[in-house]
């Protein structure tokens, strides 16, 4: 039988109260330091900027990042990565 537990499971919450600005910086974090991630890990993150980031360079340059890890055509990159095709 399970058991219940004696006090409740401990979940870390955000110190900002913002989910997306706290995984944006994740993922800020990863990029800057690709060399000590896995490939998938970076893709991820690439990903996140490109999605979440207001600065067309940090947008551009996360995409060329894709383009260079990523394996599928540029355009199911930028399908994927763009959501509703790169609309505001």
């Amino acid at each position: 039988m399970n058991q219940l537990l004696s006090h409740p499971p401990v979940v870390p919450s955000s110190a900002t109260g913002d989910w997306m600005h706290d995984r944006l910086t994740e993922a800020r974090g990863v990029l800057a330091d690709t060399t000590q991630h896995p490939e998938s890990l970076v893709i991820l993150a690439a990903r996140v900027v490109v999605g979440q980031t207001d600065d067309a360079r940090e947008c551009g340059d996360a995409i060329e990042l894709l383009r260079l890890l990523d394996r599928r055509p540029l355009h199911a990159i930028a399908a994927a990565a763009l959501p509703k095709g790169g609309a505001a």
